[in-house]
């Protein structure tokens, strides 16, 4: 079986056709399907979304190009949504809330100096308010000019660092499954250092394309049991449906293109990276 670990399947983009791309999704062996959030309201979306289906699953938090929204109520908000009151369940958790995101740093939109100390700011509070919910967290991280190794690696290592090494420091569970890169777009170096903290490594449709041999260069370099893939639907389409609208079947071309990396099968690579998102998420198997 396969898991979507990142799909955006509250977009308008799919508002014609939703039912029937969880179905293919479904008839493609995809078990489970993530649905991270930009910011309140679309943490409310997905939050509907994910009760709507068996298979579905939501993150909630700020995106970092969506700090215009973040104000001091922002955590508790969030704190709401997670732990309602009164609590539906014994666990205090009447939904099916599995992660905190999509967070993390955005230095190719967001240039000012001021707007990206802004950045770092807020991803430590909602990083201290996973750790607070004891829910991994999924990283967006994007260099200026899309390069390989920026700032935006340097700062996000040193925060994400920072922040794993208290976890483990206090025995916080989370510290073993802390998060993921998610479509991770950073240099080898930038894998390993994440990875020897414990984050994942997302992989999307990218790795399929013809110009992409340099990242299929670092992915081949890193071990099967660090990797998740995810789609990041509706965009990054991977080959052979390049142009076209992405949707969650189509990870099993991400598994394919993993397996051919890693000379193995896809339906080793599916179980692996599907063994890996049940650690991280807590989700069961």
């Amino acid at each position: 079986m396969l898991t979507d670990t990142h799909c955006h399947l509250d977009f308008n983009k799919f508002d014609d056709d939703r039912g029937a791309v969880i179905q293919r999704a479904l008839d493609a062996g995809v078990e489970r399907i993530l649905i991270p959030a930009l910011d309140l309201e679309s943490s409310k979306a997905v939050i509907r979304l994910a009760a709507s289906h068996p298979n579905l699953f939501a993150a909630v938090g700020f995106h970092p190009t969506e700090l215009d929204k973040w104000d001091d109520k922002s955590i508790e908000n969030l704190r709401e949504m997670i732990f309602p009151h009164p609590p539906p369940s014994p666990s205090g958790r009447g939904n099916k809330i599995i992660a905190i995101g999509e967070i993390g740093l955005d230095y190719y939109w967001v240039k000012e100096p001021e707007k990206q100390a802004r950045q770092r700011q807020v991803l430590k509070e909602q990083l201290q308010f996973a750790r607070e919910a004891g829910l991994p967290v999924i990283i967006h991280m994007r260099e200026a000019g899309d390069v390989w190794f920026g700032q935006a690696s340097v700062d996000l290592l040193d925060i994400l660092t920072e922040w794993q090494s208290g976890l483990a420091a206090e025995g916080h569970p989370l510290a073993e499954r802390p998060g993921v890169l998610h479509s991770f777009n950073g240099n080898l170096e930038t894998a390993q250092k994440a990875i020897a903290h414990n984050f994942y490594i997302g992989v999307t449709g990218p790795v399929t394309y013809k110009n992409a041999e340099e990242k299929r260069q670092i992915i081949r370099q890193l071990p099967l049991e660090r990797l998740l893939i995810e789609t990041d639907a509706p965009f990054l389409t991977p080959v052979p449906h390049r142009g076209k609208r992405n949707e969650p079947a189509f990870v099993a071309h991400i598994a394919d293109k993993i397996a051919e990396i890693h000379k193995t099968t896809r339906e080793q690579t599916a179980d692996i990276t599907t063994a890996n998102a049940n650690r991280l998420f807590g989700w069961g198997g």
